[in-house]
Order: structure tokens, then C-alpha cells, then sequence
């Protein structure tokens, strides 16, 4: 399996945000890489070094964006071991498939999915994903899709936002934007249920219990974050991404029309975080799930 000689060909999709995700998100996603590579990144590598990836593993990274995570796996199943990235957006993977070349992973490959269906069966040892599950328009079917990818006794490591009150770096701007526009109506066009869709331990684990694992276990990550290299930068990503985003898109000329008034009130809540010469740092708390598929 070699990161130079093939590339990923998108199949016609079957679900309707991987539309929604390559048109309308993906653009965003790329202008915003440096947050969401560069800041989000602490959170796997808190863990990283405990999961217990071992040299010679084949492992499957699930909504592997940019391919930074699939990398880094890549590095630690080497020589023998493979790694497989797969993510709906046929342009993160782009980025992916130059960054592995750059890198010298060549045993990296990776390929359009739709993580909810198409994953194969017993191939992998290990199955990873960081902050791609939550976007799962039916969890239970996409977290079955990851055991089923899954050898007999594989293990499952997916990491998820927990509740909007321990993350203000999403929760704040989300709050700061509601004081000027409406939430999103029942039509509005969306990522999926959303960042938060796995904050509750109790919901999550019966997902995963439905979707057949065994052994579930969380653990609770808390890291800052960075939300920007600067103040102007923070609000740009804010307006774009997120939850703050999503009300502020969906506004449409309400938006527009407050603008200036959202903007000096974010203005207001980046002035007091934290501050690095790389940016604007935020506090934020993930659950690390982790467990292990049927033995047959």
C-alpha cells in the first residue's frame, strides 16, 4: 500500500451531508486547516501514546480530514504495519495524499468513504477516529460499520467533544452569536447532529453497546485549544465553522445586517483568552472512547 502511485476515486454519494460536507464545509475547512489541524491536534496527541497501536497493526482512521492523525499512526505501525484514512470529502483527502508524501509515509493510503456504510469487514486490528463519529447522521449504524471493519477482538479508539458547559471555545461564540440572531430553523442546512451529539457518556455508550462493541471505557481529556492565531482570525472562524457558524450562515441578510455588532462582540470575548505568540488559546474537554470488538 503505497501513498504515491494511486488515487481516490469519490463513488456517486449515498448520504445526504457528504453533499452538504463537500460543498458547503469543505471550503471552510481548508481556510481554517491551521485551527483545526494545529489546535484540535492536542487532543489525540494526549492519548496517542496509550493506545496501544503496535508495529504491524493495519489500522483504519475514520474521518481522517487532513490526514495529520492517519500519519502519525502510520509512523507506528511501520515497517510491516498499514494504515487506511478514509473521510467523505474527496478535498481533505487531497491534502492528506501531499502531507503523507511529505512526511514519507508509504504505508499510507487513503480513499472516499461514507463511514456509515462502507468500511469492509475483518480487516482491520485497530479502528481510530478523532472528532469524526459526532457527525454520524445515524451513530449506532456508523459506529456498527467501525466493528464490522474490525478483526475478531479489535479494539475501537473514537474521540468526541463533551458537553457545550466544558467547551467555551465552541459553547461561547455559539452564545455570543444567539444574542443577535435566531437559532437555526428545522430546514436548515447542517453538518450533521453536530459537535456535541456524543457529550453524554450514558447515550453514547448504549450506542455502542447497539452497534455490538464490548469492554467500553471513557476517559476525559481536557486541553486548550487554539481558536485562531489572532483576534480578527478567532472571529473569521467563528462566523464560518461551528456552532456560532452554522447560526450566523443560516441567518442569511439578518447576518449580514449584524455583522458589526457580532463582530465587536466577539471582538470582546477573544480580548480575554489566553494569548501565545502561535494564537488564541481556549479551554475544551473530549471523551477518549475506547473498545474492543466481538471475539467471533
Amino acid at each position: 500500500m503505497n501513498a504515491y502511485n494511486a488515487n481516490p476515486v469519490m463513488s456517486e454519494p449515498a448520504n445526504p451531508l457528504v453533499d452538504f460536507w463537500n460543498n458547503i464545509l469543505a471550503e471552510k475547512f481548508i481556510r481554517f486547516r491551521h485551527v483545526l489541524v494545529g489546535g484540535l491536534s492536542r487532543h489525540s496527541a494526549a492519548v496517542m501514546p496509550a493506545l496501544g497501536i503496535v508495529p504491524g497493526s493495519r489500522v483504519l482512521d475514520v474521518g481522517c480530514g487532513f490526514g495529520d492523525t492517519a500519519i502519525e499512526i502510520a509512523h507506528r505501525v511501520a515497517p510491516n504495519g498499514e494504515v487506511v484514512g478514509v473521510d467523505c470529502c474527496q478535498a481533505f483527502l487531497d491534502f492528506a495524499w501531499r502531507h503523507a508524501e511529505f512526511e514519507l509515509a508509504p504505508n499510507i493510503s487513503f480513499a472516499v468513504r461514507d463511514a456509515e456504510r462502507d468500511l469492509g469487514e475483518h480487516e482491520y486490528d485497530f479502528v481510530f477516529s478523532r472528532f469524526g463519529t459526532m457527525f454520524f447522521m445515524n451513530p449506532v449504524a456508523g459506529l456498527r460499520s467501525m466493528r464490522r471493519a474490525l478483526k475478531p477482538g479489535g479494539r475501537v479508539a473514537h474521540i468526541v467533544w463533551r458537553r457545550r458547559e466544558d467547551n467555551p471555545w465552541l459553547n461561547l461564540p455559539h452564545q455570543t452569536v444567539r444574542r443577535f440572531l435566531p437559532a437555526p430553523g428545522e430546514e436548515a442546512l447542517t453538518c450533521g447532529p453536530g459537535p456535541f451529539s456524543m457529550a453524554s457518556e450514558d447515550v453514547t455508550r448504549a450506542q455502542m453497546e447497539a452497534a455490538g462493541f464490548v469492554d467500553i471505557d471513557f476517559e476525559r481529556i481536557d486541553a486548550k485549544v487554539m481558536v485562531g492565531r489572532n483576534i480578527e482570525d478567532a472571529i473569521a472562524f467563528q462566523l464560518a465553522i461551528g456552532p456560532a457558524g452554522e447560526t450566523f450562515r443560516e441567518a442569511g441578510e439578518l447576518g449580514q445586517a449584524r455583522r458589526a455588532e457580532i463582530v465587536l462582540a466577539l471582538d470582546e470575548l477573544f480580548s480575554a483568552a489566553e494569548t501565545t505568540p502561535e494564537g488564541l488559546w481556549m479551554d475544551s474537554s473530549s471523551w477518549l472512547v475506547t473498545a474492543r470488538g466481538p471475539d467471533a
